[in-house]
């Protein structure tokens, strides 16, 4: 089971995804720091993320759904 939250996931990648938040959120800290790096992939990886999450696609460091 996840403990992550969907909603927290979300709203991190909605107000901060250009800075990867959500990424340091869940774990993914290596890509978190890339993304901040990069203004979020020029806003593309933040938008995909976004995508991701709403779908019920997106992952934590452990390979575990973030699910709604």
């Amino acid at each position: 089971m996840n403990t992550k939250s969907f909603m927290v996931t979300l709203l991190l990648c909605l107000a901060f995804g250009l800075a990867g938040a959500h990424r340091f959120y869940v774990g993914k800290t290596r890509s978190a720091i890339l993304m901040a790096l990069t203004f979020g992939g020029l806003t593309f990886w933040a938008f995909f993320d976004v995508y991701q999450i709403i779908t019920g696609k997106f992952t934590d460091v452990e390979g575990r759904i973030i699910k709604p």
